[in-house]
């Protein structure tokens, strides 16, 4: 079967949503560990504070929505994503969300007047009653991670990194189901070192890379409502076999380190999903070569003043 994740394919889409997405900033800091200066891309001042509106906007744009409008399955982010661009297309938006989403994304999906199902322990369990809710009504699906407008989606995120950086050597991408990283790998292709980082508690493409095929994990830890996939998604993992270099683990607590520091460091607020790949940095699971040039995504922000707070007095 063909790979549709293609730099053509992604080419075309980013010229499709690019009235609708914002051009992130780069920026870069400096860490006393690391001989070169480290690029950031903030990609957590995209629309709704993710890379999701991406995806979102390729999903949705161009197409003929159903009377029903559209429907997501969503921790918080991706659900938010949705809502924001079924907001500007005119359309109903339904988003279903587990009991673990975080009541600061819930708020921001409500606030684009989507209609919100809160039930079920963990994301699989929403993203069943919206695969029903898709079946009785016709509404559009737009997929967190596994389609293929999705991935094409995510990954103009890898073209404007190129653009932004040419001269990079290392990507470090914080993983969930897998949609970001699928879509990155499938704009560089080898080009670049790609390396991805997930939380030891939700491992679900490190655990699958290393026996070869698509296993299930059971997510937990801090940054579960953004990066708590059970398994990695079905289109994105040849593309992890093929471009992705590796998988680095980090803990929740080198995870709140990493939003700790880029706070004091760069006054950069991030969810514990966003700060999951600089995580890797700062505590060592990834060692850049002495001349290595190294970008990391910082994925998300969605986080509220109170989470936050605790997070810099631990």
């Amino acid at each position: 079967m063909p790979d549709p994740i293609t730099r053509s394919a992604i080419e075309a889409t980013a010229t499709k949503i690019a009235s609708y997405i914002r051009r992130t900033p780069v920026m870069e800091v400096t860490l006393s560990k690391i001989a070169r200066p480290v690029a950031l891309k903030l990609e957590l001042f995209q629309h709704t504070g993710s890379f999701k509106a991406r995806g979102a906007f390729s999903t949705v744009l161009g197409r003929d929505i159903p009377n029903a409008g559209i429907a997501a399955a969503s921790g918080g982010n991706h659900g938010a994503a949705a809502a924001y661009a079924a907001y500007m297309a005119g359309v109903p938006a339904h988003i279903f969300v587990p009991a673990i989403a975080s009541p600061a994304k819930v708020a921001k999906i409500k606030s684009y007047g989507a209609v919100i199902a809160q039930d079920g322990a963990t994301y699989y369990d929403a993203l069943e009653k919206c695969n029903r809710f898709i079946a009785e009504t016709g509404a559009l699906s737009v997929h967190a991670y596994d389609a293929e407008p999705t991935l094409l989606g995510q990954g103009t995120l890898a073209k404007e990194i190129q653009e932004q950086l040419p001269d990079i050597d290392t990507l470090l991408v914080a993983v969930g189901g897998g949609g970001l990283i699928g879509g990155i790998a499938g704009w560089y292709r080898g080009d670049v070192r790609i390396v991805g980082v997930e939380p030891d508690t939700c491992n679900a493409l490190h655990a699958s890379l290393a026996k070869g095929e698509r296993v299930t994990v059971t997510p937990s830890g801090i940054a579960a409502d953004s990066l708590g996939a059970s398994f990695a998604g079905e289109l994105m993992f040849p593309l992890a076999q093929k471009y992705i270099e590796r998988v680095a683990l980090v803990m929740d607590e080198e995870i709140r380190m990493a939003q700790r520091w880029l706070w004091d460091h760069a006054r950069i607020v991030t969810e514990p999903g966003g700060a999951t790949a600089f995580a890797a940095l700062l505590s060592g699971a990834y060692r850049p070569h002495k001349d290595e040039r190294v970008c990391v995504v910082l994925c998300g922000s969605n986080t509220d003043p109170l989470t936050f707070s605790k997070v810099m007095i631990t």
